[in-house]
């Protein structure tokens, strides 16, 4: 009796011995993979963009604007500018509209002038001539087209871009794309403009282009 009693005491022994290890393993292995999604998380935080102004994936010279401009998406999403990381017109800002979106910026401190939309469908061209017209010397001249620019342009406002630095101006019409940035007596052609023709053919969204992005860094006195 004492010898099987000794056997059962070591058995119970044994078994406790055994299961404490195995739980013990088992918290290990628990541990291990709580922290498995922290070193994920730390793994994901070093392979992050770093963003510049107007989110610029580089950051300009030292002197140079840093500038975004976005024509609107059909006639659903609107335009936007932004110049030295300031959003000057945007859909959240709600100061946006159909045709054309013109902001004024002082060329040599990169202050904005003023901003203004122009309905081209509807609207009276009249203002958009006035507008140019009074345009300070200067002044740079961001445009943003949206949804139907060019139904109301007309032979005197065409020059007034083209006046302006613009290739597009003359052919700009319903329902095409442009973004666009000149200057009062500019002489020659903008290097920063983009254009797209309203095509059935090539056309994103049904009756619509696809939207224009023009971003980069404008030297001081560009023009």
């Amino acid at each position: 009796m004492r010898v099987s009693g000794v056997l059962r005491l070591l058995a119970l022994i044994f078994a406790i011995i055994t299961t404490w290890i195995f739980v013990r393993s088992y918290l290990s292995s628990s541990v291990k993979t709580i922290r498995l999604p922290r070193w994920l998380a730390s793994s994901t935080k070093e392979t992050q963009v770093v963003k510049y102004k107007c989110g610029l994936i580089k950051p300009c010279p030292a002197n140079y604007f840093a500038f975004k401009i976005c024509s609107g998406a059909a006639n659903v999403v609107g335009p936007s500018m932004c110049f030295e990381d300031h959003m000057i017109m945007s859909p959240v800002k709600n100061n946006v509209g159909r045709g054309l979106n013109i902001a004024l910026v002082n060329g040599t401190t990169g202050a904005v002038l003023g901003q203004r939309a122009f309905d081209m469908y509807s609207g009276d061209v009249k203002h958009l001539v006035k507008f140019l017209k009074e345009i300070p010397g200067g002044a740079l001249v961001l445009v943003a087209s949206y949804d139907d620019p060019g139904t109301k342009m007309d032979d005197e406002t065409r020059k007034l871009f083209s006046d302006l630095g613009s290739s597009y101006a003359k052919q700009l019409g319903f329902r095409d794309s442009w973004v666009f940035i000149g200057a009062k007596d500019f002489r020659g052609k903008s290097p920063f403009e983009q254009f797209l023709k309203n095509s059935p053919d090539t056309n994103k969204y049904e009756g619509w282009p696809e939207l224009l992005e023009m971003e980069g860094c404008l030297p001081p006195k560009p023009f």
